[in-house]
């Protein structure tokens, strides 16, 4: 043992003399720079080599330890060695030989064919060195290795395809543990028969399963792994090799156990062993909802601003609505698209998806879809209910200022509470449906209750709007135009209908906040695709596809590119002749009505007889009857298509 010597160097020949020694210590040595060739050499009965606490050693030459047939340990810790030192002339005979490189910050590489000619026996070794980058393409070649140990190397993030190519026949263990590896490789892995890989936190993808053909254990960082293991076959020999395994021999396994390989961390509630839609029916429906919610929404939004009407404060409302529901299409669409991609091995994927910006980016869709929509349903209900209660107040109504800063506030507080699991504060990553479910700390557990009060709250405050209306509507003494009583009618369906479809959700939303979980995550998917969505598929079918002036815009946007001419002219001619009371482009009609049936055109048109006996007339003049007496009066606003009638508004008697 040498420790604490003023020795710079270990020269050639340092040991020759002790022919019979069994064990060299070199520990604590500050001075020591460097081992020269042969340093180690020809020592027949030496077994165990360790140099540690050396922090000056810089140097050891590649011929330094040569010819140790009886050495069985050699470890290297603490140094200050640039390059992984050269052990292929070992050549060591004992049936099992341990190799230790600890702790030298300065080695960032493990070169090929590094460990060959180390041992024909078993090797275990060990790397624990934090600054290792590196692992070249066949480190292993020649051996036989019982324990391949590289946990802690928390640097160590690549390891070549072929680092383990050239393994001899022989099972070994792999850790890889607290590493920054990203891949393992493909070639040499059916060797493995336990792979250990806690908190190796960058290794989100596991190579073909195929390649673990003698696998009999697993510890993994990931739950959704353990599915690549779901159900399959261990290796012949595991029973044996599982029970001689010191750190499973405390565990209790019955028979049965062994027929299947053993894999930990096993998957949870909130990661099922299932594609992202679990099974196909629902990978058609959410398909078929989220395409008709993206071309619904957009074909609204599209005929709402190309309409060369004014954007009233209703068809302002409906547009913002339609985009809030065009997002939840698309974040159906993107969680339809991925699970096309990752079908039938979504395990592999799982990580890389839950952690990364897509699914950051569909839970924040989604969030801010459902909430905005909400928000904007709830303001459609109360502009509703202000404009029915001051019907004959013009000066009550909402304006367009008033609903464009009411709408801004609604986009804000959507915006925040999309970002905020962004933040930290609960997380889309819990889930493979990207929602906001991590209720684990008291902050993400207010997130949750906070956005399910707000929903309840809207909830509440339509049920109130329309309870009103409908009380208004019911009174004969309240003079309510039918223009109005109709949206209001349209109204309602449209806003219980949503709540309809959110009220299951919102119902198990609610235990599983108070951790009183029903349901598990594949019935969730379920909920998410059969009522969470619908929604935005049939809103624009409530309030626009469905009423006439939808569909009058449409067919006088399509008359622009040459389609639908007529029909649009028709439509055109409606707008004229039936619009709000008699007033359309300076046209107005007014009929006064007698006992009789006589009447008189004013237009400059000449005269008109009157029924009953009655005298006609010319330019601006009038004819009449005993009976009564008629007058019509056209403007600039006359059509083609025939007079205007009097509007039930302008008529007396």
């Amino acid at each position: 043992v040498l420790m604490n010597t003023v020795i710079e160097r270990v020269p050639s020949g340092a040991f020759s003399r002790l022919r019979n020694v069994t064990k060299i210590d070199i520990l604590v040595s500050r001075h020591l720079r460097s081992l020269e060739a042969m340093s180690f050499s020809r020592l027949s009965q030496l077994q165990d080599i360790e140099i540690r606490n050396a922090n000056r050693l810089v140097y050891i030459h590649r011929d330094a330890f040569h010819e140790l047939p009886s050495l069985r340990f050699l470890g290297i810790a603490n140094t200050a060695i640039e390059c992984f030192p050269h052990v292929g002339k070992i050549q060591s005979t004992v049936l099992s030989f341990i190799l230790e490189i600890l702790d030298n910050p300065m080695i960032d590489l493990i070169p090929a064919n590094a460990l060959q000619g180390l041992s024909s026996g078993s090797l275990i070794f060990k790397e624990h060195t934090e600054e290792v980058g590196r692992i070249s393409e066949f480190v292993m070649a020649g051996n036989l290795p019982d324990l391949l140990d590289l946990h802690n190397n928390d640097r160590l993030w690549a390891i070549g395809e072929d680092a383990f190519s050239g393994i001899q026949e022989n099972s070994f263990i792999l850790d890889v543990s607290r590493t920054s590896v990203r891949s393992l490789p493909r070639h040499g892995l059916q060797h493995v028969w336990k792979l250990m890989a806690n908190a190796a936190w960058h290794l989100k993808q596991l190579p073909p399963m195929g390649s673990f053909s003698s696998l009999c254990s697993a510890n993994l960082t990931y739950p959704s792994h353990c599915c690549a293991f779901w159900h399959r076959k261990a290796a012949q020999g595991c029973h044996a090799d599982i029970y001689m395994d010191q750190e499973l021999q405390n565990e209790s396994f019955t028979s049965s156990d062994f027929d299947l390989v053993q894999c930990a961390p096993e998957p949870d509630a909130f990661n099922p062993c299932e594609d992202l839609m679990g099974h196909q029916l629902l990978r058609l429906s959410v398909w078929f909802v989220s395409v008709l919610a993206v071309l619904g929404n957009s074909i609204v939004i599209l005929v709402i601003l190309s309409s060369r009407y004014k954007l009233a404060v209703p068809r302002f409302l409906m547009c913002n609505l339609a985009f809030a529901d065009l997002c939840m299409g698309v974040y159906l669409l993107t969680i339809a698209s991925f699970d096309v991609y990752t079908r039938g091995e979504y395990h592999n994927h799982a990580i890389d998806w839950q952690t990364g910006l897509g699914c950051r980016l569909a839970g924040f869709l989604t969030v801010f879809s459902s909430e905005l929509s909400v928000f904007t349903l709830t303001v459609i209900t109360v502009e509703r209910w202000h404009t029915i209660i001051y019907t004959m107040r013009l000066d009550r109504k909402v304006s367009s200022a008033q609903a464009v800063t009411i709408m801004a506030s609604a986009w804000a507080l959507a915006l925040v509470l999309a970002a905020l699991p962004l933040a930290g504060i609960s997380s889309y990553s819990k889930v493979s449906i990207c929602l906001p479910m991590d209720i684990e700390t008291l902050p993400s557990q207010a997130y949750v209750q906070l956005i399910l009060g707000l929903n309840i709250l809207a909830f509440l405050v339509i049920c109130v709007c329309y309870a009103h209306i409908y009380s208004t509507v019911r009174n004969p003494s309240y003079n309510l135009g039918s223009h109005d009583a109709k949206i209001a009618k349209r109204m309602a369906v449209l806003i219980f209908t949503d709540f309809t479809c959110m009220a299951p959700i919102s119902f198990f939303a609610i235990l599983a906040a108070a951790k009183l979980p029903l349901i598990t995550v594949s019935h969730t998917k379920i909920l998410l695709v059969l009522f969470y969505p619908l929604n935005a598929c049939a809103n624009p079918l409530l309030y626009a596809i469905f009423t006439k002036s939808f569909r009058r815009d449409v067919f006088i946007l399509l008359s622009r590119v040459g389609l639908c001419e007529r029909r649009a002219q028709r439509h055109r001619g409606q707008v004229v002749s039936g619009g709000h009371p008699g007033l359309h482009n300076g046209s107005v009609t007014v009929i006064i009505r007698g006992g009789g049936g006589g009447s008189q055109d004013l237009n400059g048109g000449g005269g008109a007889s009157g029924g009953g006996g009655g005298g006609g007339g010319g330019d601006g003049g009038c004819g009449g009857s005993g009976g009564g007496l008629g007058v019509k009066m056209a403007g600039v606003g006359a059509v083609a298509s025939g007079w205007l009638r009097a509007p039930r508004g302008l008529s007396w008697s």
